[in-house]
């Protein structure tokens, strides 16, 4: 320990003169030994070639509890039988994540594992990156469950299910929708320089479904791209100007959440105490079918002034399987980027 310690004391002083007196001016020159601990754990990344731990949160709980024909996050949308899933997990890997936690249900977990989960491992411990699973339980909560209530809690509730395996920055996504390469480098640069909670903002037009309406949450942001609030808008569908809701006209290049958060340990903390609340004073009113949603809960912190959400611009495309008749699409789509070379036929080979 004293050989280390004596090692990364060194490099504070003949490495990147630029980081110690930052690091001083934030948390005072007279702390020796703080300032020292902070500068090492940047020293790490930069002078020693290290890579920050950052997670891939995925939400697969909502996979059907049968494997099989119609489950649509198995859809494969290559020949190669490669589904959504394993296009984000490349991207992922691809712009630095080193950590995946699939969050499923326990009754699923021999399926999962069998049908994804132990390719997934494999493909990622080639790659120096660990797996991890946490469980979505419909009893996991702060009070007793209402009689007859079958329903999941919500992706508040699901996030939470992974508190125990996750101490690292991470971006959490649906597992069946497709966010392309762009959403992934930018959080992750985002989260590794020190940004504690973001969130990748797509535009509005290139979300939306040829087959019938879609719900967004369109965004509404500040000057210096904060997120102020985020308006839930039904049933957006394309028009020949563009897109309109319900008869009344949507600018097309809105940005809108697709779920895809920048989120950081601390806000689970957070996250768990507005569990507790939310049990307390929504469930009683609805105890069949009220819902722990995580935009719902940040745009209740951001109304509150308790947090800040930086909304970081993709301009790809946002794929997913809405409607049955969207399958067809999104095999098209893939085949066109396969074609373009946005990927290889083996996919996990340019890692």
């Amino acid at each position: 320990m004293k050989e280390a310690y004596n090692v990364f004391y060194f490099i504070s002083r003949v490495g990147h003169p630029f980081i110690r007196p930052f690091l001083e001016l934030l948390y005072g020159s007279s702390n020796e030994n703080y300032v020292l601990f902070k500068y090492m754990s940047l020293v790490l990344c930069i002078k020693l070639g290290g890579d920050m731990k950052t997670t891939l949160l995925i939400m697969a709980a909502g996979i059907g509890s049968r494997f099989g024909i119609g489950i649509k996050q198995l859809e494969p949308v290559d020949d190669a039988n490669h589904i959504i899933m394993d296009y984000s997990i490349h991207d992922a890997i691809e712009a630095g994540f080193n950590h995946v936690v699939f969050i499923i249900r326990k009754d699923i977990e021999k399926e999962f594992k069998e049908v994804i989960g132990d390719r997934i491992a494999s493909i990622c411990a080639s790659h120096g990156v660990t797996v991890d699973y946490a469980f979505q339980d419909i009893n996991d909560i702060p009070g007793a469950l209402p009689e007859g209530r079958t329903k999941p809690w919500g992706t508040g509730q699901a996030v939470l299910a992974a508190k125990n395996v996750i101490d690292t920055p991470f971006v959490v996504i649906n597992a069946d929708d497709y966010y392309g390469k762009e959403g992934f480098k930018a959080v992750h640069e985002y989260l590794v320089n020190g940004g504690e909670s973001c969130m990748a903002g797509f535009v509005l037009k290139n979300t939306l479904s040829d087959n019938g309406g879609v719900t967004r949450g369109i965004c509404k942001m500040d000057d210096q791209n904060n997120l102020t609030e985020v308006v839930e808008t039904k049933n957006i569908v394309k028009t020949a100007a563009g897109a309109e809701a319900d008869g009344v006209s949507v600018d097309v290049n809105s940005l809108v959440s697709m779920n895809m958060w920048g989120l950081t340990p601390e806000f689970l903390d957070v996250l768990e105490e507005g569990f507790k609340e939310f049990f307390e004073k929504e469930v009683p009113g609805n105890p069949q079918k009220a819902e722990y949603l995580i935009p719902i809960f940040i745009g209740e912190l951001l109304e509150q002034g308790k947090m800040s959400v930086k909304v970081l611009k993709t301009n790809d495309t946002w794929y997913g399987m809405t409607y049955h008749e969207d399958v067809a699409a999104v095999k098209d789509s893939f085949k066109k980027m396969l074609a373009d070379g946005v990927y290889k036929a083996d996919l996990f080979s340019d890692l």
